[in-house]
């Protein structure tokens, strides 16, 4: 949808400068047909109700079990198909899909949509000093509720994403507090929260403090999701809480190489992490849990191509999918992916801190199998490792493949030839089954200097 129009040089042409009039006018009306298209639906109401000391949350006067993953541009299709019922996303303009489009999108698929408001963030250099752009902030929000309120898909607004990561003025959560009064005055179908990134319990303080009229606090975790249960036990929390982020350990809370590159689980390894997670951490919260949210259903780079996606990048599903699946159904898809044990280069090992000669050739092996016995193919690339610094899930660039790298890229046991440039690389294999389900690993290794 074209949200402007500017002339940016005088248009001689009369019929040209109609047509492009006519354009902006309809861009016009488009946003105008939207707006009451969503206002003219009929908003279903998710409230949070306690029963004796355990919360649960109710929609449309039942209780509603959250069954749930982020998922921005993933399929949506197969995320129901898999047992999956809510979504959480991070924006209402991605700049791919427009949010009424998603919304629409979910109650197609009887999916519902806890969507994020974009707040400023203080490490992008927003002031929560500023009373006249935290002014201005507000009645954009306000604005963007008002679009989709009434949007029968909605589950509940997500008020920023990790406001609290790098920043050190608290007046962001009066802020968010601020946002969560407006929309309960405007929207009383929907209850508000935040996220967290990580635990700490200065943010908790803060939001319980300066942020009460929040109808729930969301937190964030990776591998901290491990001590999620004694984190609230200590802080003597007793309200109501979501997760809505977890799933692989993050690449900042892995062992890393002699020269900084992080450990990379292999994607079995992972697996069991979210299974773990899921049935020894979460399960047991269920009094105070009323949802959470597995990250990402879909695929992202991030520091690698496979660190947090639930899918690869051609699209294949992982054995995390397989577990989700699980999780949401109580019995395993009918086909799972391939699963893992090891991967090699030169006989050696991720903690071995693997450094090779410049031009010179390496055996990489991989073991690998599959649960119903399919055919494995295979595929090998070199990629140099990611220098940047970037963090919050922040958009990274893909890093592109090194050519002629690999001497057999599509056999279980291959041949590498070291880079002739000294530096830091990072080797991948996939198994695929050829029923769209693959495993994968990857190994960190250093070039020295000749």
């Amino acid at each position: 949808m074209i949200k402007c129009l500017k002339l940016k040089t005088y248009v001689n042409n009369k019929s040209l400068f109609i047509a492009i009039l006519a354009l902006a006018l309809s861009a016009v009306t488009v946003s105008a047909n939207e707006s009451a298209k969503v206002e003219n639906n009929t908003p279903i109401k998710v409230e949070i109700k306690k029963n004796g000391n355990a919360y649960q949350l109710y929609r449309d006067g039942k209780p509603y079990e959250i069954k749930g993953a982020g998922l921005e541009f993933g399929d949506m299709k197969s995320f129901a198909e898999h047992g999956g019922n809510s979504i959480r996303n991070w924006t209402t303009d991605n700049g791919v899909e427009s949010t009424l489009d998603i919304l629409d999108r979910a109650l197609a698929n009887n999916v519902t949509v806890a969507l994020c408001l974009s707040m400023g963030k203080e490490r992008w250099g927003f002031d929560y000093n500023d009373k006249e752009a935290v002014a201005k902030q507000l009645q954009k929000v306000r604005e963007e509720v008002l679009k989709y309120r009434n949007h029968p898909a909605l589950l509940a607004w997500i008020i920023g994403n990790e406001l609290n990561l790098s920043y050190t003025n608290s007046k962001v959560y009066d802020a968010v507090n601020d946002v969560s009064k407006m929309i309960h005055e405007i929207d009383p179908y929907h209850p508000t929260t935040t996220t967290t990134a990580g635990l700490d319990n200065k943010v908790l303080h803060d939001l319980t403090t300066r942020a009460s009229d929040l109808d729930f606090v969301s937190f964030q975790v990776y591998g901290e999701l491990a001590i999620l249960p004694d984190f609230i036990e200590e802080n003597a929390y007793k309200k109501p809480f979501a997760v809505t982020e977890w799933g692989a350990i993050g690449y900042w809370e892995m062992e890393k190489t002699s020269w900084g590159a992080p450990y990379e689980m292999h994607s079995t390894a992972k697996a069991k992490v979210f299974l773990e997670g899921y049935l020894n951490k979460l399960k047991p919260l269920s009094n105070q849990l009323i949802g959470s949210y597995v990250f990402l259903w879909g695929q992202k780079q991030e520091r690698t191509p496979t660190w947090f996606g639930l899918f690869t990048e051609a699209g294949d599903k992982t054995e995390a999918v397989d577990v989700m699946h699980y999780i949401w159904n109580g019995k395993w898809p009918d086909n799972r992916a391939p699963q893992l044990r090891s991967i090699h280069l030169d006989g050696k090992i991720v903690s071995d801190n693997i450094t090779l000669q410049p031009g010179q050739d390496y055996i990489a092996d991989v073991d690998a199998y599959d649960y119903e016995n399919d055919k494995l193919s295979y595929s090998w690339l070199v990629k140099p490792e990611s220098q940047t610094d970037l963090v919050g899930g922040d958009f990274e660039k893909s890093i592109n493949n090194l050519k002629s790298s690999v001497k057999s890229p599509t056999v279980k046991q291959t041949i590498i030839t070291a880079a002739k440039e000294p530096g830091a690389y990072r080797l991948f294999v996939y198994a695929y089954d050829g029923k769209g389900h693959t495993a994968h690993a990857n190994i960190p290794f250093f070039v020295k200097e000749k």
